[in-house]
């Protein structure tokens, strides 16, 4: 086991927990409510090749233990938000890599409901603080497909250097996408990112 995996990571009302099996019915409850709001950004499976494997989603119990396995091999970070203690959405920092690049991306989502409230941009502070501290990376990436402003707006709003466009990079909502590519190093954020986003947070006391 990795002392940086489990863990728990939380900033007054909003907290990131490695997601647990137990969550299944929230989770759907939480996808199901915000189908529209969702469906326009998640991957999907593109249609097999003829020399191709079948491939399908899995169960949220298969998707659970493929993140457990990922996690404990070093390779990912699966969390889930939660608002008030409440479960509001997904982060997962994937693509860990080490050797003489040490770098990982992250992926997320959160429940329409409270969107504009700081969620995201804290839960990827809490993230991004503990993949440079803790774990050791030295490069985070952030993808997101040009017309997804709410997502745009959290790297943003965090400093993220936007670093060009990756044509057909993933396959979302039944299509190959162009995405932006947003990263940020560790030597760009020595005061930490949470701390930065605490002074930059319209409203903060911390200004």
């Amino acid at each position: 086991m990795n002392a940086s995996w489990p863990v728990g990571l939380a900033d007054g009302d909003i907290a990131l927990r490695p997601i647990k099996l137990r969550d299944q019915r929230v989770w759907r409850d939480v996808n199901r409510r915000n189908r529209d709001w969702l469906r326009p950004w998640e991957a999907t499976v593109p249609p097999p090749s003829p020399s191709g494997p079948v491939t399908h989603r899995p169960t949220f119990r298969q998707m659970v233990r493929h993140l457990r396995a990922e996690a404990h091999a070093g390779r990912m970070l699966p969390f889930v938000i939660e608002y008030r203690g409440e479960l509001v959405g997904q982060l997962t920092v994937a693509g860990i890599t080490w050797g003489s690049m040490c770098s990982g991306h992250i992926g997320y989502w959160v429940d329409e409901a409270v969107a504009g409230r700081g969620v995201m941009p804290t839960a990827v502070a809490l993230a991004v603080d503990h993949c440079f501290r803790a774990v050791g990376l030295h490069r985070i990436e952030v993808c997101i497909r040009p017309e997804n402003a709410p997502s745009r707006r959290v790297v943003e709003k965090l400093g993220f250097r936007e670093e060009g466009l990756r044509p057909r990079y993933l396959h979302i909502d039944g299509a190959w996408r162009d995405h932006l590519v947003f990263a940020l190093t560790a030597e760009e954020v020595p005061e930490g990112m949470l701390t930065r986003w605490h002074r930059v947070r319209p409203g903060s006391a911390h200004k």
